[in-house]
């Protein structure tokens, strides 16, 4: 098996050609992991979902992804959204949620969420303290939690 990365912008990939390239018509299985909003800014890039102005222009870019992608999930299969919450401006956003409606417009039912605690990650590195301090010199929360959609195409 080879593996191929593909940097693009996800709204607009040519995913038919990628796919027909591996004489692939459809997939029984997507991942999604889209950026928290602007939490960690991935590019300086206009099209990144990472650079949006607000929630709304995330949301909508997210919904243009969903889009592009799903005409290639067979009937029946599965779709998984990993993504979390986000705090600004003392106000708890709950973007989890606002990317599963954003999917759940699309003919989709929920399965499943799982709630994934990684308090005890690798990439803390027993430093829980440091983080408590980036958060409180920072203005942000600390989330402990992530969520794992599970949704069906109808």
């Amino acid at each position: 098996m080879v593996s191929e990365v593909i940097v693009g912008d996800s709204r607009t990939l040519d995913i038919k050609s990628i796919l027909e390239k591996h004489r692939i018509k459809q997939v029984q299985l997507l991942i999604m992991h889209p950026p928290y909003h602007d939490i960690i800014k991935f590019s300086k890039g206009k099209n990144d979902l990472s650079n949006a102005r607000n929630t709304e222009e995330f949301l909508k870019m997210f919904g243009k992804v969903v889009d592009n992608v799903i005409p290639f999930l067979e009937k029946g299969r599965y779709f998984v959204l990993v993504i979390g919450d986000k705090y600004s401006k003392g106000e708890w956003r709950p973007l989890g949620f606002y990317c599963m409606n954003e999917v759940l417009k699309r003919n989709y039912i929920l399965k499943s969420i799982i709630v994934k605690n990684f308090e005890e990650t690798r990439g803390k590195r027993n430093q829980k303290e440091l983080w408590r301090y980036r958060a409180l010199v920072g203005g942000f929360y600390i989330f402990k939690h992530e969520y794992i959609m599970l949704f069906k195409k109808k």
